[in-house]
């Protein structure tokens, strides 16, 4: 009876593509969410769990980004400033004024694990409020997400 071993990705093996996305009329957490599989790279045959096999990820048009019910007014960030009466508190429709970028990265951001891991895979995201991108070097592929959250080429 012969052994059979389970297949793991090496480091040696890891390839990054880029990809580009465009978040005009997206749903905000649905992006989020297909957008996090992509970074952790779940999308691929070679997923490793404890490494990083992820892509790199362009997101253009972000403050076009849209999200649904009374979030604009009804969702909270907030964070403390370790000092007595320092919690602070900005609805989603602040946020968005003052950085449009912020709530879809602190979405993926709370989407993917909480470690070291984690970060280095966040340090692939980036995020543009407009349509201009400098990553043309790169030669990104085009990406969009069907309604389950797959990828679809093109």
């Amino acid at each position: 009876m012969s052994k059979q071993k389970t297949w793991t990705a090496k480091t040696a093996d890891l390839k990054s593509d880029w990809f580009v996305v465009d978040a005009t009329d997206q749903v905000l957490g649905r992006l989020a969410s297909s957008v996090a599989k992509v970074l952790r790279g779940k999308h691929k045959p070679t997923f490793t769990p404890h490494l990083n096999t992820g892509d790199h990820v362009i997101v253009i048009n972000a403050a076009k980004a849209k999200v649904s019910g009374a979030k604009l007014t009804g969702k909270q960030y907030t964070r403390y400033t370790g000092y007595p009466g320092g919690l602070r508190t900005r609805t989603l429709e602040k946020a968005q004024q003052l950085d449009p970028t912020f709530p879809l990265m602190n979405a993926v951001k709370g989407m993917l694990q909480h470690n070291t891991l984690g970060a280095d895979m966040l340090t692939r995201l980036r995020i543009y409020a407009g349509a201009e991108h400098g990553h043309q070097a790169q030669k990104p592929k085009v990406i969009t997400f069907d309604s389950k959250g797959d990828i679809k080429l093109g």
